[in-house]
């Protein structure tokens, strides 16, 4: 029954964690250099103008008012109305949630595919040179900036062997996919080698427990006890892992969307702080903050799922 209880309340007790955030976002966004107003303007803007613009965005009021405001905004369903954009903030940021999803998705994806055949060579082959091997690659992803990779794959695939497109998203299915390969596996490359090195200590660990023990004690294959026992109990360090490392992704897209110009969120935070867009900046910050308590909600349900000795 108390595992129930959790699904209910756990999630009352990260409205602190949004709230903070929320006010973390805020106070910075409102320290980034420039004026909103004369971004729009320009700077042969008249002080009339310019009042009238921040009396327009609410900016001339007190910056506690303004966050009163933003959380209001949140409360209603909206997040207010984008300088840049002249659209409200929510419905922009609906535009460009696919790609970004989709650019997690796909490049966990691609992480994982790496890391378990990789951890699974290094683990049963402990102390050899294949083990040897996987760490060093591991450690020089870990070393790799994710730009730089970007940058690195565009040279090499985009431009020398003409393989895959340098930029965009795509309209089909397949086309987005095919958009989408070299920015996956910039950010998979850098996020399979820390998946890889807590990959391959839970399965040598898995290896030497009582249970794979048991089974070879009855004549079970070595095979067949990786596959039934030590890969099912090496998943859930794994799981746990993603979910801590969800903010790292979120930024890795970030980086990576404005590499490859895909038109996500990511991208849409960068020009939002660069036109001093504070409704974009904030309304952005909040679904990345709101994604990453969520991932970790997700992620302590699925531990509990798929180890029941988990106590909450």
């Amino acid at each position: 029954m108390h595992r129930y209880k959790f699904v209910l309340y756990r999630p009352l007790q990260l409205l602190p964690v949004l709230l903070g955030i929320s006010i973390i976002t805020f106070v910075l966004v409102r320290l980034i250099p420039g004026d909103p107003a004369r971004v729009i303007l320009g700077t042969r803007a008249t002080p009339t103008a310019l009042a009238r613009i921040r009396e327009q965005y609410g900016l001339d009021e007190p910056i506690w008012l303004q966050y009163f405001y933003f959380i209001e905004n949140i409360g209603h369903g909206e997040m207010g109305k984008s300088i840049l954009y002249k659209i409200d903030v929510l419905r922009l940021i609906a535009t460009r949630v696919e790609p970004t999803l989709m650019l997690v998705l796909v490049s966990v994806l691609l992480s994982l595919l790496i890391a378990l055949p990789l951890s699974a060579i290094a683990a049963r082959r402990q102390g050899g040179w294949p083990d040897h091997a996987v760490r060093v690659v591991s450690t020089m992803g870990i070393g790799f900036p994710p730009f730089w990779l970007g940058l690195m794959l565009i040279i090499f695939f985009s431009v020398q062997l003409d393989l895959f497109p340098v930029s965009g998203y795509g309209r089909t299915f397949t086309e987005k996919l095919w958009h989408l390969a070299l920015p996956s596996l910039t950010i998979a490359l850098s996020l399979s080698a820390v998946v890889t090195r807590s990959l391959r200590a839970a399965m040598i660990q898995s290896l030497r427990s009582d249970v794979a023990t048991a089974a070879r004690a009855r004549g079970m294959p070595e095979s067949i006890v990786f596959w039934r026992h030590v890969l099912p109990n090496s998943i859930v360090p794994t799981v746990n892992l993603l979910a801590v490392n969800i903010g790292w992704l979120i930024g890795g897209s970030v980086v990576v969307e404005s590499v490859f110009a895909l038109p996500g969120m990511g991208q849409l935070l960068v020009r939002g702080i660069f036109s001093r867009d504070y409704m974009v900046v904030q309304g952005v910050a909040m679904v990345f903050a709101c994604a990453t308590v969520l991932v970790n909600f997700l992620a302590d349900i699925i531990t509990v799922a798929l180890d029941p000795r988990v106590k909450l």
